[in-house]
């Protein structure tokens, strides 16, 4: 595995997956969503998908030691030999401290921490109008991205829908807890002068223009 080696990290709507995806095009490394491992490797018949998966139907947190295991066993699949893109892992330091060790071992440490920052009114604007299809997954925006008929997906014609967690006072609880986990990581790759602060705020293209300046740049 070699290329480009960043995670992205930020409040909940700050817009990580969308700028990860634009990443990964550009220059052909993995995206690697904890979402999608999660649902991966609760539908898988390992030993570590049902241990995941048990986790989840009862409603629990993922230990940190099994979220490394999982993403490690992703970081081995042939399509991030071009590198990978970490959207939404690390969100603890001790996930942090997990991946750096993992990654010296593997002589392939970090290249850049992206730090996606937006004021929580804008957050919450832009996930409250999130809907997702309950076919395909696909995402639109009421404001931003609305679908061409209300309510129905424009790619397979599924039903849109609001998630639970795209509610406004899910939405809040959320930032809190993204205030207490995750919002230190800032400090950490600071340390490591690998932390890159970008401004989240403005059209896709923008936000896109800033990250790529951001990777160019490297450590101020």
């Amino acid at each position: 595995m070699s290329g480009l080696r960043v995670i992205f990290f930020g409040p909940p709507g700050a817009g990580k997956g969308t700028q990860a995806k634009l990443l990964e095009r550009e220059f052909g490394a993995c995206q690697v969503s904890t979402g999608e491992i999660l649902r991966k490797a609760a539908r898988a018949e390992t030993s570590l998908g049902k241990q995941t998966s048990g986790y989840l139907s009862r409603g629990d947190l993922v230990p940190d030691d099994v979220m490394v295991k999982l993403v490690a066993e992703r970081l081995k699949k042939p399509d991030c030999k071009a590198g990978f893109i970490l959207d939404g892992f690390p969100r603890t330091i001790a996930q942090a401290d997990d991946l750096e060790r993992m990654l010296k071992k593997d002589g392939l440490p970090l290249e850049h921490a992206l730090g996606l920052n937006a004021p929580n009114d804008v957050l919450i604007k832009r996930l409250s109008g999130r809907r997702t299809c309950r076919n395909c997954g696909s995402m639109f925006h009421a404001v931003f991205n609305p679908p061409t008929k209300d309510g129905v997906c424009d790619r397979c014609g599924g039903e849109l829908y609001q998630r639970d967690d795209d509610r406004e006072e899910q939405i809040a609880a959320r930032l809190r807890v993204y205030e207490e986990q995750t919002a230190p990581l800032k400090d950490y790759y600071r340390k490591r002068r690998l932390l890159r602060e970008i401004n989240g705020v403005g059209s896709v293209d923008e936000v896109r223009q800033r990250v790529f300046r951001a990777i160019g740049d490297g450590a101020k």
